[in-house]
């Protein structure tokens, strides 16, 4: 018998639901064989530095303290329920939002669930190895801290499914554990969740854009008229802010480093660049082109009755819906979308209701330009003159409108002959991920030591300094 207070976390009033108790007893030994089997690789007896979320109020979702990961305490919790609450879009916008499952979405409603919790173990999986190869202690204490709530954003989706579906929930709760990232017979759901995270440049790539793309699909879902769910997803996201900024910091000090570097050996050429031992911004780029590209993929095509039905039945709504100056029902609205005719890229306005996914991706494209200028700005202070940027939205895409075309980074429509002539030009080929890897080899693990590679971040966690102990190994 579990001891909900003690092993759970939270304000769901676990204890009191004996059916729901049942369900996660006969979980919860599966997850944890789970993370002991895919979870961060020879790491079970390590003491790190983590933060744990015991309640929602500001003085308890981040309490501070040594754990072992298998012993860490994954939560469910929940945003406080507004009483007053509607549904604010949609065909059913106005009335109250919903506190049970509408039987007519259920099978719609528990399909959203299932492909949201399925992106929560994937991406420990994808990340099991890295571990071995970490630049400091403070970065392998940060990718810890992401797989532990990838984790316990896990637990929330398993917890809808078994308090609201019954049956259908307890079997999706179980397929969760069953799938694997890139397993050929029984892959994740989504394809950025089954590609490698081979290196720490793709790792921080991942947590910069890919989770990006997290908060996106988070914040849809905290609309939703399901209010069970948006109160869930709105305390995920103030889990998932960390993830990004793991990420966007991570790239920035590999720039930073690659740049200090240039400048005291006055080098320019790649070559040259990584024949002292830090990433080129060249293959940093590629990096980007390749993480961006995958991550668009990811809000499906650009024209989608699914979206348009999800956002009618009051399911899934726009970024930040009930800020935006409409109607919230769509029926006459229109939204430009770009397609390829005649060889060249054209845009066409389509219904906005069948155009839902093109928006939050647009939406996302604006914050993730942002970021990228951020990371310019560090090499601007260095007066390197080397510009990043995102290539064009078509470019290397594999669903919608542009999948089977051969978009350039510029948006240039090529034929494939030509588009594969550059495509390690614009991509990174096996000779980029190699060199990447040979400078992680080993891991750097003395506190306050940084591989070569990567500057030192500007503070430490929760105030400690940068020389903290944040992992101890046992």
């Amino acid at each position: 018998m579990i001891n909900y207070t003690e092993k759970i976390p939270n304000n769901v009033d676990l204890g009191r639901d004996r059916v729901l108790q049942r369900a996660l007893e006969h979980w919860q030994p599966a997850f944890l064989g789970w993370w002991y089997d895919m979870g961060p690789t020879e790491s079970r007896n390590y003491d790190v530095y983590l933060r744990t979320a015991v309640s929602v109020e500001p003085d308890g979702w981040a309490h501070f303290d040594y754990v072992k990961m298998p012993e860490y305490r994954w939560g469910i919790f929940l945003q406080p329920r507004d009483e007053q609450r509607q549904v604010n879009f949609g065909t059913h916008k106005g009335q109250p939002a919903w506190q049970e499952v509408p039987g007519e979405y259920r099978s719609t409603l528990r399909r959203i669930i299932v492909t949201q919790g399925d992106t929560e173990p994937a991406s420990v999986e994808q990340q099991k190895m890295l571990g071995l190869s970490c630049p400091s202690l403070y970065d392998l204490r940060n990718i810890f801290q992401v797989n532990v709530e990838e984790g316990r954003h896990l637990w929330a989706m398993v917890y809808l499914l078994h308090r609201y579906f019954g049956r259908d929930g307890r079997e999706e709760a179980e397929a969760l554990l069953a799938r694997r990232s890139g397993d050929t017979d029984n892959p994740r759901i989504l394809g950025a969740f089954n590609e490698p995270t081979p290196d720490w440049l793709a790792f921080y790539m991942f947590t910069f854009f890919t989770d990006r793309d997290g908060k996106f699909q988070l914040c849809a879902l905290a609309e939703s008229g399901f209010d069970p769910l948006a109160r869930t997803c709105r305390f995920m996201l103030t889990e998932e802010a960390h993830h990004m900024f793991v990420g966007e910091t991570g790239v920035g000090r590999i720039i930073q480093r690659t740049c200090e570097v240039m400048k005291e050996n006055k080098v320019e050429d790649p070559s040259e660049v990584r024949a002292l031992g830090v990433i080129d911004l060249q293959t940093i780029q590629k990096y980007l082109n390749f993480h961006y590209s995958v991550t668009l993929d990811l809000y499906g095509s650009d024209v989608s009755s699914n979206a348009a039905n999800y956002f009618t039945s009051g399911l899934k709504g726009r970024f930040r819906e009930t800020k935006l100056d409409d109607d919230h029902v769509l029926i006459d609205a229109s939204y430009p979308v770009s397609e390829v005719l005649g060889g060249k890229i054209v845009t066409k306005k389509v219904p906005a209701l069948t155009a839902l996914n093109e928006r939050l991706r647009d939406d996302y494209i604006d914050e993730i330009a942002d970021g990228v200028s951020r990371w310019q700005r560090v090499i601007d202070e260095t007066g390197i003159a080397f510009r990043l940027s995102l290539p064009h939205k078509g470019f290397h895409r594999a669903i919608g409108n542009f999948a089977g075309h051969f978009i350039s980074p510029e948006g240039e429509v090529l034929t494939e002959e030509a588009w594969k002539q550059h495509e390690f030009e614009w991509l990174p080929g096996p000779k980029d991920y190699g060199f990447v890897q040979s400078l992680m080899t080993g891991r750097v693990t003395e506190p306050g030591k940084f591989a070569n590679w990567i500057a030192p971040p500007l503070r430490g966690i929760n105030n400690k300094r940068l020389n903290f102990e944040y992992v101890r190994f046992n």
